[in-house]
């Protein structure tokens, strides 16, 4: 915890994705939510299947949910989704001529009584 999840759409593949992920863990580290860096799981995962809107092409999302467990404060929710969208659009290229995209975040609770975590080494 957190687990971060990007979904992206395929005419956005080109995003440096590494470096989104490393400044939205980096982002997310300087929380003082966060007590271990590596509790902190990222990935990015293409919805090659989607749309936006009414429209055939030219559009694309990034939607990025951010699973904490059940608990904080609705202003240290609102940190964290500050967080990730400083992260995001630090690494955030201009959109190609023709293409309109758009940058959501969402942070959601994870049930504390069911969620299990086990250190494997």
């Amino acid at each position: 915890m957190p687990h971060i999840v990007v979904e992206y759409t395929p005419n956005l593949a080109d995003l440096p994705l590494e470096a989104m992920l490393a400044a939205v863990t980096r982002e997310l580290a300087g929380s003082p939510e966060v007590g271990d860096e590596t509790d902190l799981k990222a990935r990015a995962v293409c919805s090659d299947h989607f749309r936006v809107g009414l429209a055939e092409s030219g559009r694309g999302f990034i939607h990025v949910t951010v699973r904490i467990l059940a608990g904080r404060t609705p202003q240290a929710k609102r940190d964290f989704s500050d967080r990730v969208t400083k992260g995001m659009l630090a690494r955030m290229p201009a959109c190609r001529p023709g293409l309109t995209a758009h940058l959501s975040v969402e942070v959601v609770d994870m049930d504390r009584e069911s969620y299990r975590k086990t250190r494997l080494t």
